[in-house]
């Protein structure tokens, strides 16, 4: 039994600390972790029973208010009668089962006997059912719409009624009264939001940016409708459904002591690398919102990109100390130090995981292998600034010089396009995730290029700003975030639509995301990166 009150301690601060981190009270959430003596790991063994955007904590709460209110008053909401109801209904139903139980040990009989009481379990089984599709499909109590999308499975009517809930299989909670916490805790199983019908959900400025970038974009925001561009310019859609809206907004933000001038996913989304003036590497949790630093020797200068080696969690880091260096999170794996120029941007091969390139400031682009450590060989092709190796095939690498953007076979060293156009220097370039398009960023404009066409199809100019970073969204391919001097814009390409979303304090200097989790990151000359989804 004591074993069993301190588990439960450990799991509510575990709740505590992640309604801190939810509710961004960042310095609270530390001083907590550090009180409370919790482990910096605690999701990848201790799961939150639900992901909710303000705290598994806060919906227990409401819910568990919600039924309270229902069973001391008649000022109810339909989804807590219906889901009292419910737990009336399959309490009888078990003592329905037990008296049948009893009498059938007490009077054994034939086959007509036991088919009655299957018949009668089926009966009863179906009763319990209705109310339940009642409170998840249709009823006028606000409940959200991953509530109304959940599937009934019939097992429920048989154990408890939203199943066995991650606390209750974990704890050995349950079996108690219709208002027990673990009832409760059953209940939130799978709703992340109860309706309004308590008062309990406000409105937030979140919520509020949401419905402005719905209401300018619209829920048609990446279909096609006949556009000069939608005969070149064809993605396959995320799953989700369009008609359902979309919503960007921000989930986190870390602080550093210099500028951020770079940051990529690790391939699982579990690691978020971030490196800057800082000259070292650090390393965000993706389940704790916790920050690692690296402690082993670094740069001497600036750090000019991070990039994670694919399926992997090594990193490798370019500077302006004229070194590259191969990592983990624990040590230096491999440094080159002897080059004479300071070092641009990198990149590992999507598929040969053990190559990589890097540009310099000479404009010149070297290939390497990891083991053993060694040059593979010298492009002919230039490249100052970034390189990115085509997605999925690494068919095609994409190098940035000056005003210039040069695709290059990688196994013949020969130029495929050259793209030319931009007015100034192009600082980032990003590859759609099928890896038919490329666009290129200069302080004046995007461009998006078709490697069918070989030109440029779609260009958006920085008026009133200036940009500096892209990415594709991974959810929305046809989604370009463009960064610029403290906003982002949404760029709709397909389409030609913009939003512009209030980010950063100060220069937007890249952009990352993550197809695993439907993340993205923005680093900034403000000293932050900061978490969208």
């Amino acid at each position: 039994m004591a074993q069993s009150h301190l588990e439960l301690d450990k799991l509510l601060n575990e709740y505590i600390h992640n309604y801190f981190l939810k509710r961004k009270l960042y310095n609270s959430a530390k001083v907590f972790m550090t009180e409370a003596k919790i482990d910096p790991g605690y999701e990848a063994t201790d799961p939150m029973a639900i992901d909710s955007p303000e705290g598994f904590l806060l919906e227990w709460w409401t819910v568990f208010w919600e039924i309270y209110l229902t069973r001391a008053n008649e000022n109810y909401s339909e989804p807590a009668a219906a889901y009292i109801k419910m737990r009336e209904q399959q309490q009888q139903q078990q003592l329905q089962m037990q008296q049948l139980q009893q009498m059938q040990q007490q009077h054994p009989g034939g086959p007509m006997d036991s088919e009655r009481m299957d018949e009668n379990n089926i009966d009863s089984g179906t009763q319990q059912m209705a109310p339940l599709k009642q409170l998840i499909q249709g009823n006028t109590g606000g409940m959200s719409g991953a509530m109304q999308q959940m599937q009934v499975r019939p097992q429920l009517a048989a154990s408890s009624i939203y199943g066995q809930a991650i606390l209750q299989s974990k704890y050995g909670l349950g079996g108690a009264g219709v208002i027990s916490s673990a009832d409760a805790f059953k209940i939130v199983q799978g709703i992340n939001q109860l309706g309004t019908s308590s008062g309990l959900h406000k409105p937030n400025q979140q919520a509020l940016a949401q419905a402005q970038i719905q209401g300018n974009f619209g829920n048609s925001s990446f279909r096609n409708y006949g556009s000069p561009m939608q005969s070149d310019f064809t993605h396959a859609e995320h799953k989700t459904e369009t008609s359902k809206g979309f919503s960007f907004r921000e989930v986190g933000c870390i602080r550093a002591k210099n500028k951020v001038t770079c940051c990529h996913f690790s391939p699982n989304g579990k690691w978020l690398a971030c490196a800057g003036l800082d000259k070292k590497a650090v390393f965000w949790n993706m389940d704790t919102l916790l920050t690692h630093t690296t402690t082993y020797e670094q740069h001497q200068d600036s750090i000019t990109d991070v990039r994670f080696r694919p399926n992997s969690t090594k990193f490798a880091t370019t500077s302006l100390d004229k070194s590259v260096r191969i990592c983990d999170p624990s040590c230096c794996l491999h440094a080159y130090t002897g080059h004479t120029s300071h070092v641009m941007s990198l990149d590992f091969h999507p598929k040969q995981n053990d190559l990589f390139c890097f540009s310099d400031g000479k404009h010149e682009i070297q290939y390497w292998i990891m083991n053993p450590f060694s040059r593979a060989r010298i492009s002919k092709q230039e490249g100052s600034g970034q390189v990115r190796f085509q997605p999925i095939t690494g068919q095609l690498l994409a190098a940035a010089s000056d005003k210039l953007v040069s695709i290059f076979d990688v196994k013949t060293d020969k130029p495929t396009h050259s793209f030319q156009g931009h007015s100034g220097v192009v600082s980032n370039i990003c590859w759609d995730v099928n890896g038919d398009h490329l666009a290129s960023v200069s302080e004046d404009c995007v461009k998006v290029w078709s490697l069918r066409s070989g030109e440029c199809i779609r260009q958006l100019n920085s008026v009133g700003n200036k940009f500096y970073s892209c990415v594709f969204h991974p959810s929305y391919p046809s989604l370009l975030i463009v960064g610029g001097l403290g906003s982002l814009k949404l760029w709709a390409v397909a389409e030609n639509k913009t939003m512009t979303v209030p980010a950063h304090e100060n220069i937007i200097a890249a952009l990352a995301q993550c197809p695993v989790t439907g993340m993205i990151a923005s680093a900034s000359h403000d000293n932050s990166v900061k978490l969208w989804k």
